[in-house]
């Protein structure tokens, strides 16, 4: 299966340089709109793969690996949301595009939210897949605690050093979202994108190691567990916007990630929200599989077509 980005930006941020895939149409093709693809907390870019293919020319999606994940990596903090929407705006800038449609998966849609809040001027629409919405954070819990306890074997294996990339796939083949689900193409790519180059062990032999900062991981995690600024920011939400969710959670436990009273909540606060589940999948298969991604490259088809009505 071809790989849907076909080229990337290097575009110069605050210390450094920001890794943006592009998929589709090439930046700046007259008449095409752009979309800001925003990956999850320890994800990368090649999470939008499915959807990318789906939109195929449609658009000029623009996917960044945030700081502090894939080949971004290299870039330090400061982390957190307001940092990855400096990151975004920079990114429209570096492309001379004024406005674009903003859609976000998981910690995306915070940092989607928080965009809109803070570049309303350069936002045409917004959609949150399965995140954006404020987490109900018990009182006097410290973060770092729920963060373990949310993000579960994610976390745990940006400590975590592989002999092999097929002993990683295997790490992943046991993750229990990924235990049921075939691994595609696309998401083969997903995990060997997400190793680093091979290290040193301490016996001599290679070692491979997941490329996301565990540092990047728990100041945005810290700053999305901050309700009040996410419920701000999700206030903040005009017309055209939309929440996609999976019925199944980060450990493909039947229930949702969000809970129905969180989505409740924000269709009541935000009656032009348009909410929809995708059925029959779990969080990180409302990206990675292809019947889930069609639906996610649908509901964007939508709100570009609003966007420019």
């Amino acid at each position: 299966m071809a790989q849907p980005f076909h080229s990337s930006l290097a575009v110069p941020v605050g210390g450094g340089l920001l890794h943006v895939g592009v998929a589709g149409a090439a930046p700046g093709t007259p008449g095409v709109p752009v979309l800001l693809a925003v990956h999850g907390i320890t994800g990368s870019h090649r999470t939008w793969s499915p959807v990318a293919r789906h939109l195929g020319e449609a658009v000029t999606l623009l996917a960044p690996d945030l700081r502090g994940r894939g080949q971004s990596a290299g870039l330090g903090g400061p982390y957190g949301m307001a940092a990855h929407v400096d990151d975004l705006v920079a990114v429209l800038d570096h492309v001379g595009c004024p406005r674009a449609v903003v859609a976000g998966h998981s910690m995306g849609g915070y940092v989607t939210a928080r965009f809109a809040a803070n570049a309303p001027e350069r936002t045409a629409a917004a959609l949150l897949v399965d995140g954006g919405l404020p987490l109900p954070v018990p009182p006097d819990v410290d973060p770092d605690v729920l963060l373990g306890l949310v993000l579960g074997p994610s976390l745990a294996r940006l400590q975590m050093t592989f002999p092999s990339v097929e002993v990683y796939k295997d790490f992943w083949r046991a993750h229990p979202a990924f235990s049921g689900e075939a691994l595609t193409d696309d998401v083969v790519d997903f995990i060997e994108y997400d190793l680093g180059a091979p290290e040193t062990g301490p016996d001599g032999a290679s070692v491979y190691r997941s490329r996301v900062s565990e540092d990047a991981v728990r100041a945005d995690g810290r700053d999305l567990l901050d309700g009040d600024n996410a419920r701000k920011a999700l206030h903040s939400l005009t017309d055209p916007c939309a929440f996609l969710w999976a019925p199944r959670g980060l450990q493909n436990e039947d229930r949702p990630l969000l809970p129905p009273e969180i989505i409740a909540e924000a269709q009541a606060l935000l009656p032009h929200l348009a909410v929809s589940e995708v059925p029959d999948t779990n969080h990180y298969f409302i990206l990675l599989g292809d019947r889930p991604a069609g639906v996610v490259a649908d509901e964007i088809r939508r709100l570009v077509t609003l966007a420019s009505s």
